[in-house]
This record gives structure tokens, sequence and C-alpha cells, in this order.
């Protein structure tokens, strides 16, 4: 009996230090925030506060690798966070083309969205914008003038949540443009220099020369507070209430206690003063959705791009 007894007391003393083990085996070795898009903007300088807090909460090393390979596909950095063990130690910081229409697109890997949110933390503050001296006011001016006139817009993309809302806006206003291109930068310098009579931009862009501009929508959930008398899409026109937003993504099969530990920092992170300076000097929306929250905005925003893909067919 006795030696029953200290069998089972060891067993349990055994199976207590193992379990204590695997509580503390998150994280034990370097972890990667993979940012599919080129150093500099606001999701790398974002995702790579995050990966300093996490480097200081948790003394492991903690860095931002970015994977550029364009916004609609074929997205290297989703597939390397895709094919990574689900173990917490590659993470992608994505835009939702990722989440969204990654598997639909026939790229292998993200087939069967293999990808759930830890948390989204920003809404780029993208704008419709035109000089101060353009004969329209607003989006309905615009519309009007349109009808009439050429108005060559320029934008990031086809393929971005952004220009489809713009595009979209021009169907249901009852207008075309003129013209449209794509541009590797879009300033004060674009409307300047008469290359686009119309932008759609993020406001940061165009902070220099603000007074000089008329920002005429904003493509954001909220107003920003830089240029607040500016409505958003969702208030023109209520189909097209849509953002782009960043967010941190895992695999599906990551473990509960590793996607709270990096909820747990990320969320510190987003709200803390150096976080929120950002959000005050370029017009970001910068806070933080948990993962319930953040699967609602994917399903809402699946369910308004389907109406927008609806509406440019």
């Amino acid at each position: 009996m006795k030696f029953k007894t200290l069998i089972g007391g060891t067993l349990a003393l055994a199976m207590t230090s193992v379990s204590g083990a695997a509580l503390a085996e998150y994280p034990e070795k370097p972890v990667s925030f993979i940012v599919p898009w080129p150093p500099g903007d606001l999701e790398d300088v974002l995702t790579r506060m995050i990966a300093e807090d996490f480097q200081a909460a948790y003394g492991v090393s903690a860095a931002v690798v970015n994977k550029p390979g364009g916004g609609g596909g074929p997205f290297p950095g989703a597939i390397e966070v895709a094919t990574a063990p689900a173990d917490g130690y590659t993470i992608g910081s994505f835009v939702p083309a990722v989440p969204v229409i990654g598997h639909e697109i026939g790229i292998d890997e993200l087939a069967g969205e293999v990808f759930e949110p830890v948390g989204i933390f920003l809404t780029y503050p993208f704008v419709i914008a035109t000089s101060a001296d353009a004969p329209y006011s607003s989006m309905a001016e615009l519309a009007e003038h349109a009808k009439s006139n050429d108005v060559a817009l320029g934008h990031f993309g086809q393929v971005l949540t952004p220009t489809q809302v713009t595009m979209a806006y021009a169907v249901n206003a009852g207008f075309e443009w003129g013209s449209d291109a794509a541009f590797d930068a879009l300033d004060c310098n674009t409307l300047a220099s008469g290359d686009a009579d119309v932008i759609n931009t993020t406001l940061q862009l165009i902070l220099p020369c603000l007074d000089k501009v008329k920002v005429l929508t904003t493509i954001t959930g909220e107003r920003i507070p830089l240029v607040p008398d500016a409505p958003t899409i969702g208030e023109l026109d209520a189909s097209l209430d849509i953002a782009l937003w960043n967010g941190l993504f895992v695999h599906k099969d990551t473990p509960a206690d590793v996607r709270e530990k990096l909820a747990a920092v990320a969320s510190k992170t987003v709200m803390s003063d150096r976080a929120q300076a950002i959000a005050k000097e370029t017009g970001a929306q910068v806070y933080w959705a948990d993962a319930a929250a953040s699967a609602e905005i994917i399903a809402k925003d699946k369910a308004t791009g389907a109406v927008i893909s609806g509406i440019l067919e």
C-alpha cells in the first residue's frame, strides 16, 4: 500500500511538473511577426511596437519579417504563416485580403480559411481628396460634375478595398470616372501636377498640403478627427460601409493559451501613448478589437464585399 502510495505521489508530482513545463513553453524561442508589405507603413510600425513589447514581456527575441507579395496575391507572407507549425512562433499581420479572399483565389496553402484573428488593431486613414480649387466640394457635387466632365482618378490598385469602394460609389451615384490609374505614390504632388483630379490615398500622405486640398470623404469606420467635416463613405452610401484594416492572425489550430498571450501584449501596445500618438499624427484609427469582435468585422466585410463585387460586375 505504501509502495502504491509512493508511486502514485511520484506520478502526480511528475504530471504536475510536466503540466507546469507545458504552460511555460510558450514562448521559449524567437517569434516572427510576418508583414506581407515593405517596411515603413502603419501596419509595419505598429507591428514592430507589438514585437518589441512581446520581447520585453516574455524575454524571447521577437522580430518583424517583411515579405511583400502584392495586395491581390500570391501573399507569400501569408503562405509562410499558413504552412508554419501552428504553435504561435509565426504570426501574420494582415489586411483583409488575406483572411477574407485569400482562400478563394486559387492559393492551395490558403484554402479552407486557415487563419483566425487574434485581434484587429488598425484602420488605415483612406480618403478621397481633390485640389482646393476643384469645382466640387462633396461627393455629391463630384458626381454631378463627372456626369458631364472627365475626372481622372488616381488609386493604389484595383484590388484594394478603398479603390473598389471608390469605383462602386461612382456606379451607385450614376457617373463614370473619365480615367483611372494606379500610382506608387499619391500625395500632394499628384494633385498639383494634374496627374489625377481626384485621389484615393491615405490622409498621412497629404497632410503636408492639407490646406490646399479638399477631403471629400473618408473610407473608414468613423470620421477622422484631423478632417472632422469629411463624412465617411458609409454615411454617404450605407451599402459601401467598409474600411481597410490590419490585424494579427494565426493558424486556426494555434492553442488558445498562445493566442491569449499574444492578445495580452498587443492590446496593451496599441492602446499605449506611443501607438495612440501615431493615430493622432496620421489620422489612422488605432484600437483593439478582440478575436470575437474581429470575427464579426470579417463577417460583415465579407457581406459588404459581396455587395461591392455585385455592383462592379
